[in-house]
């Protein structure tokens, strides 16, 4: 019964420490331990108490005001998180489920340079389109709904300069060939934060993606789901925004608050 009452009472401090630095992590300034307490629901003192078992660890720093910040030590073992994050890995999950909701095929694209390469993909198994980018594929950025995030991500000088070194290419007549149909496009993605691809790189396939962003909010990679222009839904917007979101929650990212 010792031992049950003991492990009970280090769960609960654990879910205190939890609430404290999560109030923390949604103060831009230097918190005060009123503010705290109020904020997670704890008495001062249990508050206090905490805070300074964590600022001995530094996961909290005690600022000359009285004062509580987010410490350097969550930096460090964020910082050892992040050089051991696999986006692939975490990704994988998220498509699956997908996948099975849709029963279409559903990619992972990062960028290399002027290129998209699908790092993974799941097969829809019933195509009879000719899919042509297989994991391990490339393709050029103008020319896919991934590839088109991150054009609308560059500033307009390097989508001028991509758009002079490519030479946009086109693949099939329904291919963005000239700068002013790419800008245009990607105007259209920086405002709606979606991307589509209506047989841009090949007939009879169209896709939608989504951007996926790291803790500092850049983008890293994009989900789409490919399928024949016949089976295309538009309903599909809602659920590969979600789950790219939820990718990118999972890599550390958090939405800016809404002013």
């Amino acid at each position: 019964m010792a031992e049950q009452q003991a492990e009970k009472g280090s769960i609960q401090v654990i879910e205190r420490m939890m609430s404290l630095l999560e109030v923390l992590a949604d103060t831009p300034e230097p918190a005060s331990l009123k503010l705290l307490a109020q904020t997670t629901g704890l008495h001062p003192s249990t508050a206090h108490r905490i805070l300074a078992a964590m600022t001995v660890s530094h996961l909290v720093e005690r600022q000359d005001t009285g004062t509580y910040a987010l410490g350097i030590r969550l930096l460090e073992l964020g910082n050892i998180v992040k050089s051991r994050i696999n986006i692939r890995e975490i990704a994988l999950p998220f498509m699956q489920k997908l996948h099975e909701t849709m029963g279409e095929a559903i990619n992972l694209g990062i960028r290399h340079e002027d290129e998209i390469i699908y790092a993974e993909r799941t097969s829809s198994g019933r195509s009879l389109v000719r899919v042509v980018y297989l994991v391990g594929g490339r393709a050029p950025l103008h020319l896919t709904s991934v590839g088109k995030l991150f054009l609308a991500a560059d500033r307009v000088a390097d989508v001028r300069a991509y758009a002079k070194r490519t030479g946009l290419p086109g693949k099939t007549p329904h291919s963005l060939t000239s700068l002013s149909s790419l800008e245009k496009e990607l105007d259209k993605i920086r405002r709606h934060d979606l991307s589509y691809d209506n047989e841009e790189a090949e007939l009879g396939l169209r896709c939608v993606a989504a951007p996926i962003r790291n803790d500092e909010g850049i983008i890293v990679a994009g989900l789409s789901i490919s399928a024949p222009t016949d089976r295309h839904n538009p309903e599909w917007v809602a659920q590969i925004k979600s789950a790219a979101d939820q990718i990118s929650y999972a890599l550390g990212y958090r939405k800016p608050r809404e002013k």
